[in-house]
């Protein structure tokens, strides 16, 4: 593969998008231990979380921490909407947090 034709480059970044979209977080507090059956797709990790991985913990070894990687530097280019029809494919984007009790108090009299 020859990284300065264009049509290798669009090639490789097509299988890395089909690839990330396959991928679910396998560990950690968005592995499938807190978000069954599978964990959490890498493409709605938060960008923080990612961040956590670039700056202070380290990347994975292998595939995943080449395609958490790219997720990353998609977060912080920007282009977050570019997974949007990854979500649309999935049903939508992943709840990350407890959906919260919304409580409406009607005080009656005046």
């Amino acid at each position: 593969m020859d990284p300065s034709n264009p049509q290798d480059l669009a090639a490789e970044m097509a299988r890395d998008m089909e690839e990330i979209s396959r991928m679910k977080m396998p560990y950690g507090k968005f592995g499938p231990q807190h978000f069954p059956p599978d964990g959490v797709p890498i493409y709605d990790l938060p960008a923080e979380y990612l961040g956590w991985f670039a700056n202070k913990a380290g990347w994975p070894k292998g595939k995943l921490g080449r395609l958490l990687q790219i997720v990353h530097q998609m977060k912080a280019d920007g282009s977050d909407m570019a997974f949007d029809p990854l979500r649309k494919r999935a049903g939508g984007r992943t709840q990350l947090r407890p959906e919260r009790q919304r409580r409406y108090d009607v005080e009656e009299g005046g």
